[in-house]
């Protein structure tokens, strides 16, 4: 785990050993969401990046039945 601190202008530097494993660039857009007393940054990323993601997922599951 990484700490962090908070600056004067309320920004934050997200660690290099952070960003390298999730490839984040500048500029990226972030969706920011608060969970109680915790702050989770969410990359936003391009349709395209998220195809073939799914590929392989098991899809033999046995569904609830409808009300």
């Amino acid at each position: 785990m990484s700490a962090l601190t908070l600056s004067p202008k309320f920004q934050v530097v997200i660690p290099k050993h952070i960003r390298e494993a999730m490839n984040l660039k500048a500029g990226m857009p972030m969706q920011v969401v608060q969970y109680g007393e915790r702050i989770e940054f969410i990359p936003v990323r391009p349709m395209k990046a998220t195809r073939g993601m799914l590929k392989g997922m098991d899809t033999s599951f046995v569904r609830e039945e409808d009300r």
